[in-house]
Parts: C-alpha cells; sequence; structure tokens
C-alpha cells in the first residue's frame, strides 16, 4: 500500500509504503537488530509503555538531537525508549558510545525494514524511515502517533511525554 500527501522531504512531497496506522489500533509486532545482532522485538516489551522514535538516520543533526533529546527525557520516564533507523548496527553502537546514549534503545531495521513496513513509515523514494513518534501502551495499543510532515523537523515532544505519562509511564 502506497500513501502520499503525508509528508515532504525539504519541501519535497514523498510517498509512504504500508498501512496507516492510528491511534487506538493494536501496535503491529516486528523484529529489528541491537547493536549486537540480536533480535529485538516489540512484543518482547509487552506489558510496559514504549515510545517508539523513529528516525531516517542517526548521522543528521535533526536526527541526533531526537535521539538526544529522547535519552535526555527517558531517565525520569517509566517507559521503555527505542530508537530506530535503517543505520546498521555498528554506526548505531558508534553513535551510542560518541554521544552517552543510555537510556535509549537504539535498534535497526536495516534486514528487513519489519518496523518501517508493519507501521507504514517507509519513504519509498529515499529508502529511509520517515520520522515519527508511536507512544505504545501497556496493552500493545498506539496510544499516540506523530508522522513528522516535514522530515527534517523535530517531533513535538511536550505532547509525546504527556501522552506517555497518560499510558501509564
Amino acid at each position: 500500500m502506497e500513501r502520499t500527501g503525508v509528508i515532504t522531504f525539504k519541501g519535497n512531497p514523498m510517498t509512504l509504503i504500508g498501512p496507516e496506522l492510528n491511534v487506538g489500533d493494536a501496535a503491529p509486532d516486528f523484529t529489528v537488530v541491537d547493536n549486537g545482532l540480536q533480535p529485538v522485538k516489540l512484543s518482547d516489551f509487552k506489558g510496559q509503555v514504549v515510545i517508539i522514535s523513529a528516525v531516517p538516520s542517526l548521522d543528521t543533526p535533526v536526527c541526533e538531537m531526537q535521539t538526544k533529546n529522547f535519552n535526555e527525557k527517558a531517565a525520569s520516564l517509566n517507559a521503555k525508549v527505542l530508537t530506530i533507523s535503517l543505520d546498521l548496527p555498528f554506526a548505531q553502537k558508534r553513535f551510542c558510545s560518541s554521544f552517552n546514549i543510555e537510556n535509549v534503545a537504539v535498534l535497526s531495521d536495516y534486514k528487513d525494514r519489519s518496523f518501517a513496513q508493519a507501521f507504514g513509515l517507509l519513504i519509498k523514494e529515499l529508502a529511509l524511515i520517515t520520522r515519527s513518534v508511536f507512544v505504545v501502551d501497556k496493552q500493545g495499543a498506539i496510544a499516540y502517533q506523530e508522522i513528522v510532515k516535514e522530515v527534517t523537523e523535530q517531533p513535538n515532544y511536550d505532547k509525546i511525554i504527556e501522552a506517555a505519562k497518560q499510558a501509564g509511564a
């Protein structure tokens, strides 16, 4: 399934591949890998509030800032925070050690695009994940979602943190 009109990249309209998810929907399971190449699934965090922060690439200033912000905010939340990109796990590991990212699990969807396709976030024209954030509640439902309209802009951190707290974080 292809969706147009949802996002732009530097002002240019892009196409997203995958389903449109809505608040209240069950969050689809997916498998990504950690920086030790071990599989990680959303279902591994069943019963917890999960914030999924999706970024195109950690090697860009906006993605770096988003990941650092969530690393800082995660310390005071009772939630699991996942940052997912298509960067290779080795690059993610280097990024985390360079910026002392310890409160966020940085995961790679490079292998199967399992997350990107399940959540409808793969940008067809760029083969990257679009910038977005999802809050999944303890029951596994999507409590909040933000697909950032312009990929080069930041998400609304205040709304995300508030949604996570309302979900029990």
